[in-house]
């Protein structure tokens, strides 16, 4: 299950960044701070056992200076669709400079492959296991697969060797080679008729809010100014839209846009999705209804 990575179609680019990097122009975007280098890290680690305390010392020995950043650690194992969601919610917040090391699914491929990638004035290193055509709805143009490492080379070591890499403002091409082909993961969009849309939930959070793959600009291009009702389950329909959740009394549901412009169903000072009974990959349907 998977979603629309930002509201776009095929060979637009994010709103308001440019995909293209100076960095591979011979002239380095500056990193985050000038003498500090600022990476983030999103695993599917944990933290109850050695694996993540030995990714970051080894890219700080690599890279002393660096400063690193956590995303999440709990994404579940194997989950490049979850790390995905949440790693689209947060990474161009970041300043433009930025490194992010995405280490989740490492060995999608049997013997491990491994890309570097400029988006946008950011750096992201990532397996080739098709997490970064879920982020950007498709590859960064200017990919390299690492290939300077020897074979038999730990995980950690390999990223280290890469970050650090970027991190002094080297050139990709000292590290590996522009990637002709990668990994791609096709996102499923809602479907659509003149008077419904039907889409999925995508993502449950801490709080257990519902987040759908239903863009606010695909609600406004469908219903068209028209009433509608929202379906999941055996809820009882919704029929009109929140900004902040106490707009309805507490304990009461409710549907809203949130800051990213994906429909969320929650319900005010209570946890929507156990109340409600939805999990992740459920129907979602809204009905417009016919203008008399």
């Amino acid at each position: 299950m998977t979603w629309p990575a930002r509201p776009r179609v095929r060979g637009q680019r994010l709103s308001g960044i440019s995909p293209r990097c100076s960095y591979f122009a011979g002239n380095p975007a500056p990193l985050a701070t000038a003498n500090s280098p600022l990476l983030t890290l999103t695993t599917d680690f944990g933290r109850s056992d050695f694996h993540l305390p030995r990714l970051k010392a080894q890219l700080l020995s690599a890279q002393p200076d660096l400063r690193i950043v956590d995303i999440s650690h709990d994404i579940p194992t194997y989950d490049i669709v979850r790390a995905a969601f949440i790693f689209n919610k947060v990474w161009d917040h970041y300043p433009q400079g930025t490194i992010h090391l995405l280490s989740v699914y490492d060995f999608y491929q049997p013997r491990g492959r491994f890309l570097a990638a400029c988006y946008g004035g950011h750096y992201f290193i990532a397996p080739d296991n098709g997490i970064f055509s879920l982020i950007f709805g498709e590859v960064p143009e200017q990919t390299y697969v690492l290939d300077d490492y020897d074979k038999d080379a730990s995980l950690s070591s390999i990223y280290a060797r890469a970050v650090s890499h970027l991190a002094r403002r080297k050139p990709f091409h000292e590290i590996g080679v522009p990637a002709t082909r990668y990994t791609e993961r096709l996102a499923f969009q809602p479907v659509i008729g003149p008077t419904y849309i039907r889409g999925s939930v995508v993502f449950i959070d801490r709080f257990d809010n519902v987040t759908t793959n239903i863009t606010r600009e695909l609600f406004e291009q469908v219903g068209e100014g028209r009433g509608f009702q929202l379906l999941v389950k055996r809820m009882p329909p919704l029929d009109g839209l929140s900004f902040r959740y106490h707009d309805v009394p507490e304990g009461e549901a409710l549907c809203r846009f949130d800051s990213d412009g994906y429909l969320e169903i929650a319900v005010n000072l209570g946890r929507a999705a156990p109340l409600l009974g939805i999990n992740v990959e459920d129907t979602v349907q809204i009905e417009f209804f016919s203008v008399s």
